[in-house]
């Protein structure tokens, strides 16, 4: 059973990446930041590339497809404080925790769980890293006094 925490831990803290406007996804914008084309969305979205827009008449597939990898870049653009530039830069880039591919081509693959998951285990650890060096400080601090 996911818990709560885990449940909202998938959706980053702000909109670092303009995807969300008026709590619409910004389609566009997301396949736009990917570098991605029509026949990428029709592929991750299982439809024929003749059925891809980003309009008011978006695929159901294509609109749940690109919020779930929304929130995998908005997770990457919060780990990174906002920095646009190097949220793109690590989608773009040669990851070796994933088997040498970049993780742009791993969405393209269709492989955006797996993504999902490394994201989130790479911030859980960040965050079980910054409350040790929180609480060694509290301790160093209380030791000082």
């Amino acid at each position: 059973m996911t818990t709560h925490r885990n449940l909202f831990a998938t959706v980053p803290e702000k909109d670092y990446l303009g995807f969300w406007a008026n709590q619409k996804l910004n389609a566009r914008g997301v396949v736009d930041f990917l570098d991605f084309d029509k026949r990428d969305i029709a592929k991750i979205s299982g439809i024929a590339p003749a059925s891809v827009r980003f309009d008011q008449k978006i695929p159901k597939e294509v609109l749940e497809r690109l919020q779930e990898i929304a929130n995998i870049c908005g997770l990457v653009a919060q780990f990174f404080a906002g920095d646009v530039a190097k949220t793109a830069l690590w989608f773009k880039t040669v990851n070796p925790l994933l088997g040498n591919i970049r993780p742009r081509d791993m969405i393209r693959y269709g492989r955006y769980e797996k993504l999902r998951r490394v994201v989130m285990n790479a911030m859980e650890e960040n965050a079980a890293s910054r409350r040790s060096k929180a609480t060694g400080h509290a301790a160093e601090s209380a030791a000082t006094s």
